[in-house]
């Protein structure tokens, strides 16, 4: 055997971070409860949660859309993903996201569990009903301290800003 224990969720069960770039993560599996085989999370987001453009150099990016849509930037194409659908960012490939819906979860699977570091140095205990701020500049600062993640500029979406949605 590995050593490593069972880990069991049920819906609404794990740890919740306020990310800085918005959104609630709800920690399903830590990197240490997998032997850093994976890190896995849901991320909870509302219309117009958007990413910097970014990549991750060591590990695989997974993402189900659990609700909603997001609209995903990869190495510069554009896709929309929806309800059911699924994408995998390969490592060092540039990427950022939109959520174009009312609202937004996927589940977020990082293979191998390396990054945790930077999602925790870049959110903070969540709080029902406290003021939790979008700040990009913590987001940097995480992946200068922590790695996991390389900010290459800001969120490739500008020509979505005087459109509709």
């Amino acid at each position: 055997m590995s050593g490593l224990e069972a880990i069991v969720r049920n819906a609404g069960e794990g740890e919740l971070h306020w990310f800085f770039g918005g959104g609630v993560h709800r920690w399903l599996a830590t990197t240490e409860q997998t032997g850093g085989s994976y890190l896995l999370f849901e991320d909870a987001m509302e219309r117009g949660k958007v990413t910097p453009l970014h990549l991750h150099p060591e590990v695989e990016e997974s993402m189900i859309v659990l609700e909603g849509e997001l609209l995903m930037h990869l190495d510069g194409v554009e896709r929309r993903v929806g309800e059911g659908g699924m994408v995998m960012v390969p490592r060092g490939m540039p990427h950022a996201f939109l959520v174009t819906s009312e609202k937004a979860r996927i589940l977020c699977l990082l293979t191998p569990g390396i990054g945790q570091d930077f999602y925790l140095g870049a959110s903070e205990p969540y709080v029902e009903g406290a003021a939790h701020e979008v700040d990009f500049a913590k987001i940097a600062q995480s992946g200068r301290d922590n790695g996991g993640i390389e900010i290459l500029g800001p969120p490739p979406f500008a020509h979505l800003a005087a459109a509709p949605h």
